[in-house]
């Protein structure tokens, strides 16, 4: 607060007006006095302060996630190993982290799917990034093991049955789902704790670390990085990203 008071003195007196090293305790008191009561009697200032510094650290940071995304962006867009769907093509890609376990991805699972429904230029990519215990993991490993195995449209039935299937996830509950989706569930099973399904996860992790990414969902979408479901959805994103590439 103190910090804050004094910019907005600095920010309001001429350089050549105010000398506070000059003033005598006296009037340092006097100084004090007046800027508090200027404040008591006019508190929206502070509150405009404390917004003109909240956007400005907003700004500073979707410039710093510009540049680090310009800067990773062939290892977000094409890493090799990420579900993609949508039109390959698309105007717009719009890239995911999820983790199954998350409830915020849980909201966020229909809003994706009707927007892939209802926008056909959209290119899009899930990344898998278990971080909330050892029931996102095994999921993950799951979802993994099964697009390593069965391919990608595999993969996407997991996915969506993830987001939609109550209760926990256990060995045993992945077992029933691989033979009821007709895979081989030892196979999968025996290959969620491969040296290829560990590789895909480690590199996912490494690559949210360099976003600086510690929650699920995080999109990335042209040069932004949301960091959790904007309250308007990621719609009015994708437009303005399309009106931004022309």
């Amino acid at each position: 607060m103190k910090r804050l008071l004094a910019a907005l003195v600095l920010a309001a007196t001429p350089a050549a007006a105010l000398d506070l090293g000059a003033m005598d305790a006296t009037e340092q008191e006097q100084f004090n006095a007046a800027i508090r009561a200027y404040l008591l009697d006019n508190p929206e200032v502070l509150i405009e302060a404390m917004n003109v510094l909240e956007q400005r650290r907003l700004d500073n940071e979707a410039e710093n996630d510009s540049a680090v995304i310009a800067q990773l962006r062939d290892q977000i867009l094409n890493d090799g190993h990420s579900w993609q769907g949508g039109n390959p093509d698309g105007d717009v890609t719009v890239v995911e982290f999820i983790d199954y376990r998350c409830g915020v991805c849980r909201q966020a699972f229909p809003q994706v799917e009707q927007l892939l429904q209802d926008d056909k230029n959209i290119r899009m990519i899930f990344i898998e990034l278990p971080i909330l215990g050892q029931e996102s993991d095994l999921a993950s490993r799951f979802a993994v093991a099964v697009q390593q195995a069965e391919g990608p449209e595999a993969y996407k039935r997991v996915h969506d049955h993830f987001y939609t299937m109550r209760g926990n996830v256990t060995i045993e509950t992945l077992r029933e789902i691989a033979s009821e989706m007709g895979f081989d569930a030892d196979q999968i099973i025996g290959a969620m704790n491969s040296d290829a399904v560990t590789d895909v996860l480690r590199k996912n992790a490494q690559l949210a670390q360099a976003l600086q990414i510690s929650g699920t969902p995080s999109f990335v979408i042209g040069d932004r990085l949301l960091r959790g479901l904007p309250q308007g959805g990621i719609a009015p994103v994708i437009e303005q990203t399309r009106k931004e590439n022309g």
